[in-house]
């Protein structure tokens, strides 16, 4: 019997070629985004239901949980993908663009992890793989307290559900990503910004560069990724944490040899 993976942010991107791959491995796939009547590609693939879902949104949540089980029966392996960045000085930042930065990276998780708790507690197991980031274990650039923040939560809330999950053979899995060939992160970011404050002006401009001429030789193959993914849902690795691609791994090694106070300073001195 085929089984079935429930996946969030599914219109581009990660999303999306994460549900094409699973499709194609055989896999049924409830593939949720904001908009599913403006997508095409998906739609071709028998084994994928298109859901309405917005993470922020509670009564889209229970709605997306049980079209999903309705359709499929039982779903086996959730993926909290959806996303979004904020970055810029935290003094600049909107109340609203705070608020939901929170949202759908942190909140979003919350919203989707507590809707199927029922369904995997009646089925005597299930597995939630979240995609975090290598943000959200170390810091690598400047201004992105608010997205760091958030990918920080997940971490915490992954480790800290681990208690309670695990007797309830509910397996928990973070996927710690970094930039992408395919990924448009850096075209979807909200910028902090205000017109008569210029104090974060040369940092923010460093760090703007940085993100539009990024190396495509220092990102990693999106398909990787997605083998990562389906290595963990498969349960061929059984690894809690996995970091992708050599920046990211690389700043781990860093963070973890050297005392805090270094690294903080050895990053902050790439921005000068």
């Amino acid at each position: 019997m085929a089984k079935t993976i429930f996946i969030t942010g599914t219109s581009s991107g990660l999303g999306k070629l994460t549900a094409k791959y699973f499709a194609e491995q055989g896999w049924n796939v409830a593939a949720t985004m904001r908009t599913p009547e403006k997508e095409t590609e998906l739609t071709t693939y028998p084994t994928i239901k298109l859901i309405k879902l917005d993470v922020t949104k509670l009564e889209q949540v229970k709605s997306a949980t049980q079209q999903a089980i309705d359709t499929f029966g039982n779903i086996d392996v959730v993926v909290n993908n959806a996303g979004m960045g904020t970055y810029g000085a935290l003094e600049l930042a909107k109340e609203e663009d705070i608020d939901w930065q929170f949202a759908v990276n942190t909140r979003g998780p919350i919203n989707i992890i507590r809707a199927f708790l029922p369904h995997y507690r009646a089925n005597g197991g299930g597995m939630f793989i979240n995609i975090s980031s290598f943000m959200g274990v170390t810091t690598a650039v400047p201004i992105g307290s608010l997205y760091n923040m958030s990918k920080f939560a997940l971490e915490g809330l992954t480790e800290g559900l681990y208690y309670e999950l695990k007797p309830l053979n509910i397996d928990l899995r973070l996927v710690e990503q970094g930039g992408s060939t395919d990924n448009n992160f850096g075209n979807n970011i909200t910028w902090n910004s205000h017109p008569d404050i210029t104090a974060y002006d040369e940092i923010t401009n460093k760090v703007k560069y940085l993100f539009e001429n990024a190396d495509d030789s220092h990102k990693d193959n999106p398909l990787d990724i997605v083998k990562v993914i389906a290595s963990l849902a498969t349960g061929e690795s059984t690894k809690f944490r996995t970091v992708i691609g050599n920046a990211g791994n690389g700043l781990m090694a860093l963070r973890n040899s050297i005392p805090i106070e270094e690294y903080l300073e050895t990053i902050a001195a790439n921005f000068k």
